[in-house]
């Protein structure tokens, strides 16, 4: 698995660092409001966890699963709801989690779905940001670190399903997806 592995873009330690930084960025911000933290399953649980663990004060979480992907490299466009949020949002200034903001595209059709079931205030927070795939016009509040357009797997993020579970960032060699 390693192996497959060309470089590590973020390292144990920086992930640690972007998500405290993140963690008091956003505990300063929502101070005194009803914070909902969602995350976009499966790539951001990772960076939930440990990001909820670095935010300070009171919040609430809940889960979407969204798929746009399949099990290629490229978005396919198509943004299908696998699973719902379980609560009404009215009242919560709801936060996204992200694990990346690649194309936009699945990120801003959320945003804008969700924009309609009347929360206080949306904002958007990703571990990652990859601008030079963007199609969609939609920018993160709160952005862990920018990336260049290579595939990237680890900490949460995946190829086919693999690699979630490394913990670091880092990019995929493009010899264990050119046949595909």
């Amino acid at each position: 698995m390693l192996n497959d592995v060309e470089k590590t873009l973020l390292s144990c330690e920086q992930l640690n660092q972007i998500v405290t930084d993140l963690g008091a960025r956003i505990s300063k911000d929502y101070e005194g409001k009803n914070l909902l933290m969602v995350s976009i399953l499966k790539g951001s649980v990772v960076f939930m966890a440990d990001l909820m663990r670095a935010v300070t004060i009171p919040c609430s979480i809940d889960f979407m699963s969204v798929s746009s992907y399949g099990s290629g490299t490229r978005t396919s466009g198509t943004v299908k709801i696998v699973k719902d949020l379980d609560i009404d949002l009215g009242g919560y200034d709801l936060l996204l989690v992200e694990d990346i903001l690649d194309s936009g595209l699945t990120l801003s059709y959320v945003r804008d779905m969700l924009m309609t079931r009347n929360p206080a205030s949306i904002r958007i927070c990703t571990l990652l940001d990859k601008p030079a795939r963007r199609k969609a016009d939609i920018k993160a509040d709160y952005v862990g670190a920018e990336i260049p357009d290579d595939f990237v797997i680890g900490y949460g993020l995946d190829y086919d399903e693999k690699y979630r579970n490394l913990p670091f960032v880092g990019i995929l060699s493009p010899r264990v997806y050119a046949d595909k």
